[in-house]
């Protein structure tokens, strides 16, 4: 490394101010984060005392863990706020950071924003609470994405997401339509299914940029290499040209709803058979069941499409973790939830509706492989999921300033949704924009 270190955190607070709306990264200079151990007696001590605790989450599932904490001690009030997905999240939680004022005791942040959260110093470290001594409860994939360094934990993995294609079995049938093992079946699929059915279509995209990178992921392409702050940037290599080539017909053919994820639209496309099939991540089992209730019985999962027939190369989609905002309080009532949801009785309970474990040994139990789906028909769903999680690739890496990137995905490879402009050229837009902003910010980016 041979950046000044401070020029590089003021970077990145710059790099969250503008990617999120906000106007300063307040954590990197008032990190309030406790180096001195956390005792088992000192959190016992603190859920006997009791006091609200005001967690920001989506994740469905954590409605009964709350409820089930908050009945194992009585004294402690769980908040449980949703303040958006993702992105909306994070901008609100940004906001509050810099205004110093409301910031949750705990957040629900993706892995794949994580790093820039943790090197603004935006959040506690747990490894005084013993965090460090959980990583053999978790899966390889997610334990990595909540380190920083060999020492340093700054959340507790909540899920992983594997991906798996989610597709409307009444569709399919109703259509004769064979579910697509690859790619170009699924093509092929999209075409069977809005020939027979204008108003039908195989997916829906506006340009999400972590389907994009999920995918590419997939394909084999891996546009991102990080070595401290050296950066590499490049979306031609053959992973992203297998990608391109089928996702750019799919827009040529106008084959994919103009409807945008976690939309009002959405949740109807999905329930009334528009949108048939939906590649994301193992975690969307509890959104079925409480997004799109009437459908039913009708959904069931299958394999990712292969790029290649007979390759079982998966990867990740999303997957989220608990952590504690440096300027949220309650500390160890904070501690104590996050666990207890991540590691804990919780995990459990989120699993028995729908969610999908980080843990290792719940992905090998055969309680959990067996379990089945009343919302798919009684499908064991989770031993798709978990053949796809053995299957993923392990060398991916994210941008150390991916919310960022994200951010500017629909300025730039979004304009291959609504014009002629080609994905190749949007990745190479977006491509340009990351390198630039990341030499801006201090770091040594090429492509």
């Amino acid at each position: 490394m041979h950046m000044n270190p401070r020029r590089l955190l003021r970077g990145l607070a710059l790099v969250s101010a503008l990617a999120l709306g906000a106007t300063a990264c307040g954590g990197s200079d008032d990190n309030s984060s406790s180096t001195k151990p956390v005792s088992s007696k000192d959190i016992d001590a603190a859920l006997k005392k009791g006091g609200t605790l005001t967690v920001w989450a989506w994740e469905p599932t954590l409605k009964q863990v709350a409820a089930d904490f908050q009945k194992e001690h009585p004294a402690v009030h769980v908040k449980l706020v949703n303040s958006g997905t993702g992105n909306d999240q994070y901008k609100a939680l940004q906001n509050a950071i810099s205004a110093k004022k409301g910031v949750p005791d705990v957040a629900q942040i993706e892995y794949y924003a994580l790093g820039q959260y943790a090197l603004t110093k935006g959040l506690d470290d747990l490894t005084p609470y013993g965090a460090d001594k959980l990583a053999n409860k978790y899966s390889p994939g997610p334990w990595n994405a909540v380190k920083s360094g060999s020492k340093n934990v700054y959340a507790l993995p909540m899920d992983s997401g594997p991906m798996a294609l989610f597709y409307n079995k009444k569709v399919f049938d109703k259509y004769k339509i064979k579910v697509p093992t690859t790619w170009d079946e699924y093509l092929t699929a999209a075409r069977a299914l809005h020939k027979a059915d204008p108003k039908t279509y195989i997916a829906n995209d506006t340009g999400d940029a972590g389907e994009t990178t999920s995918l590419l992921w997939q394909a084999g392409s891996r546009p991102y290499k990080v070595d401290g702050t050296n950066v590499k940037i490049d979306f031609s290599d053959a992973g992203a040209q297998k990608y391109n080539a089928v996702w750019q017909k799919l827009l040529d053919e106008k084959l994919l709803a103009p409807i945008t994820g976690w939309s009002d639209d959405w949740y109807k496309g999905l329930g009334d058979g528009t949108i048939a099939t939906l590649a994301t991540g193992a975690w969307m089992p509890a959104n079925f069941a409480t997004g799109v209730q009437g459908a039913s019985g009708d959904w069931r999962a299958a394999p990712l499409p292969a790029w290649t027939a007979g390759d079982k190369a998966s990867a990740e989609n999303g997957g989220s973790s608990l952590a504690l905002p440096t300027l949220g309080k309650n500390k160890e009532l904070a501690y104590a939830f996050t666990e207890y949801a991540n590691a804990g009785k919780g995990v459990q309970t989120r699993l028995k509706a729908g969610a999908f474990p980080a843990t290792t040994a719940d992905l090998r139990s055969s309680s959990f492989q067996n379990t089945e789906f009343p919302y798919f028909g009684g499908q064991q769903a989770n031993k798709i999921f978990a053949e796809s999680a053995a299957n993923v690739a392990s060398d991916w890496s994210y941008l150390p300033y991916q919310v960022y990137a994200n951010s500017i995905f629909n300025d730039t490879v979004g304009k291959a949704y609504i014009s002629g402009t080609k994905l190749t050229d949007g990745l190479k837009s977006w491509q340009d924009a990351s390198v630039k902003y990341g030499n801006e910010q201090g770091f040594t980016v090429q492509k």
